[in-house]
């Protein structure tokens, strides 16, 4: 797969290798969605009146989900079973596995109760559609190129996570009120119904028949995305104060966990034969937090949480890491596993 990457975009991906880490940093860096981001955080430190009406912000989300499931659903129809399967068994069973690890980390090390340590483990075991995105702009700034299939991986991402949380949770608890609610809320959430409903459609239509409505999907997208970016640096600034009474723990941990699920999902994905930009958005979506799907299943399911902790650090904390730092790290990470013989072999 990689030298079939290498045929198809001779040039550019040299053009990758020519560039090291910190220029890939500036890059990323001066790219309009990261601005945007940077521009609606600021407009919080100097009290600006600036704010997206609700509306607004409900029509950006539903466009940039609905948009990534159908241009997925379109990748799939034009892709062998045989190249997706492997991918999509290994990104379902990061997704599951994420829970796992940061569930006892957050228990044992933060002391957060079993309620609140559970809902970090759902945040961080499904997957930010918009960090998704932000990777795959990234990508195709520098020329780095990528399996068109990807999309359908983040739709698959999303439920996994958060179900073995809600468990871990009520096993602990002793309880199991609430979690089929919560299973069936995460099931017919918004994010979910248009993440695959949209991969359906696309799936069902294939490239000829979204034709037609590519112009708007498309063409458009990465417009939507710098101002959806500049409502989230909003909201991101905002959740300052919820990071200060999580404490150094929730800084810590929002900065190393996606750092250390990054180099897993990189890892997983040169392993399942994925490209390097492939591994990269693998990476990222394995390093990136919930702050759509999430919050809704756990208000349903541990009502005792705490939300503001699970959403400070998602959104306050790796959100931005992930935008300004994490992804030129986790592409850099992937060039290299594809430098050792025995996984790009």
């Amino acid at each position: 797969m990689l030298a079939r990457a290498r045929r198809r975009h001779p040039i550019t991906f040299r053009s990758v290798h020519a560039l090291d880490i910190f220029d890939l940093a500036r890059v990323n860096l001066t790219s309009p969605a990261v601005l945007a981001f940077v521009l609606g955080a600021l407009s919080v430190a100097i009290r600006s009146d600036l704010r997206l009406p609700e509306a607004v912000y409900q029509f950006l989300s539903i466009y940039l989900l609905f948009a990534v499931g159908l241009k997925g659903g379109v990748a799939l129809s034009a892709a062998s079973p045989g190249e997706v399967l492997g991918p999509a068994f290994a990104a379902i069973m990061l997704s599951a596995a994420i829970p796992l690890a940061a569930y006892p980390t957050v228990r044992l090390l933060g002391r957060l109760r079993i309620q609140d340590a559970a809902s970090i483990a759902a945040h961080y075991g499904s997957v930010s559609v918009v960090t998704y995105t932000a990777a795959a702009a990234y990508l195709a700034r520098i020329g780095e190129p990528v399996e068109a299939f990807l999309p359908a991986l983040l739709a698959l991402m999303e439920m996994p996570g958060i179900i073995v949380a809600l468990v871990i949770a009520q096993w602990r608890l002793g309880t199991s009120s609430g979690l089929g609610e919560a299973v069936r809320e995460t099931m017919t959430g918004r994010s979910v119904v248009l993440l695959g409903g949209g991969l359906i459609i696309g799936l069902l239509a294939g490239t000829d028949g979204v034709g037609p409505v590519r112009p708007l999907f498309v063409d458009l997208f990465a417009g939507v995305l710098v101002l959806f970016l500049l409502d989230l640096g909003i909201s991101a600034a905002q959740r300052a104060r919820d990071v200060l009474r999580g404490g150094r723990f929730l800084v810590a941990f929002g900065i190393t966990a996606p750092l250390v699920f990054g180099t897993v999902g990189a890892f997983t994905g040169t392993l399942v034969g994925l490209s390097p930009g492939g591994a990269t958005v693998l990476a990222t979506l394995s390093a990136s937090a919930s702050y759509i799907a999430a919050p809704a299943a756990v208000r349903i399911a541990l009502p005792e949480a705490n939300p503001g902790l699970s959403l400070a650090a998602a959104l306050a904390i790796t959100f931005p890491f992930n935008l300004v730092v994490g992804i030129p790290v986790y592409h850099q990470v992937a060039q290299w596993l594809h430098r050792l013989p025995f996984l790009a072999g």
